[in-house]
């Protein structure tokens, strides 16, 4: 049971826990082909071209092979696999870094800008906050003055009460008091004095 278990285990782990890590490479871009002196790999090889290197292309193909001309002006037939209408790495690599590099300019810029709206925006908000707070206490303020005006308007009728009753007041005890005050008698005409 034990060695059933054990090669079970052997197959089921991913083979790269057994096996020792070697390092990462990577293969180089610098390839070149042989350029042959006819169609086919048995003629003698005239030259090599690198790749990415351009080559105008002659009307002339032979089962796998092309005829062309490479930069250094020589005549001769490559496989016809390895020409491209496309341009190698080699030379659209500087294109692409340039590229890479004015779209990391722009994320910067956009990242700057970012961060500029994002502390405008901090701003905006404590002012807001600021202004808020003012707004409430200018409300209470306001609250508080409409307050003491009707409490002065109350306290003058009030007052105005008090006075008209004060003044009824004194009135009605002048009345009063006019009433029981002796009249004086009228001279009689027959007096001489």
């Amino acid at each position: 049971m034990l060695r059933v278990l054990s090669i079970l285990i052997f197959l089921l782990a991913p083979s790269g826990v057994f096996a020792a890590q070697a390092p990462t490479r990577f293969i180089s871009d610098d390839v070149f082909t042989y350029i042959h002196g006819g169609p086919g790999t048995e003629f003698r090889i005239i030259g090599s071209v690198e790749a990415g290197q351009p080559v105008t292309l002659l009307d002339n193909t032979e089962g796998d092979f092309t005829q062309i001309i490479d930069h250094k002006g020589r005549e001769g037939w490559v496989l016809t696999s390895l020409v491209s209408d496309q341009p190698s790495f080699r030379e659209r690599f500087p294109e692409m870094e340039a590229q890479l590099k004015q779209a990391n300019e722009q994320l910067n810029n956009i990242t700057q800008n970012t961060d500029n709206t994002e502390e405008s925006l901090t701003l905006s908000n404590e002012k807001v906050a600021e202004l808020r707070a003012a707004l409430t206490k200018a409300i209470k303020e306001r609250d508080d003055a409409k307050s003491k005006v009707q409490q002065a308007a109350d306290n003058q009728r009030y007052e105005m009460w008090q006075q008209g009753g004060l003044i009824a007041g004194i009135g009605a005890l002048i009345g009063i008091v006019l009433v029981y005050l002796p009249r004086p008698q009228r001279r009689k005409k027959s007096r001489w004095m």
